[in-house]
């Protein structure tokens, strides 16, 4: 039986497309690398979310077979691959997961319960700041990466 709090938890589906780029190398080899590189990393992060408490969420499951797709990059004109998994999360409240959902590697979400979330003033109030709170982070951290070259 579930109880309030129960019907309150967040269920979702979450997508991150992880990013590899070989360095160097001939055109066909470049490409085997970016993509070899990418589920490297693919993997590496999956375990990361999986074992590393976030508060407020709980990884269900974690789909890491997706195939590994490459693109081309308009800006430089190499071949980018990006190597896709799919978290199942449960979360306390939408504020837990924004951080996860501003990352860069963030694709697509699929709330998949419950199926009307219902926020109040405070609540909403809550989300934008925690938003704001998290940009600003990342551009500290952009800034900083910018005068360490």
């Amino acid at each position: 039986m579930m109880n309030d709090a129960d019907n309150k938890r967040l269920r979702l589906r979450v997508r991150f497309d992880y990013r590899g780029e070989a360095k160097q190398g001939k055109l066909f080899s470049r490409m085997r690398m970016g993509e070899e590189i990418a589920e490297e990393v693919r993997e590496q992060r999956a375990i990361l979310l999986r074992n590393i408490p976030i508060q407020g969420v709980y990884v269900e499951d974690i789909n890491a077979n997706g195939e590994v797709y490459v693109v081309s990059d308009e800006a430089s004109g190499r071949e980018i691959a990006y190597a896709p998994v799919e978290f199942t999360l449960e979360a306390d409240t939408i504020e837990d997961v924004i951080p996860l959902l501003l990352r860069d590697e963030f694709r697509k979400v699929e709330v998949m319960s419950p199926a009307e979330v219902l926020l109040d003033k405070h609540e909403v109030e809550r989300i934008i700041y925690k938003i704001n709170e998290e940009l600003r982070t990342y551009r500290l951290y952009l800034e900083k990466r910018l005068n360490d070259r």
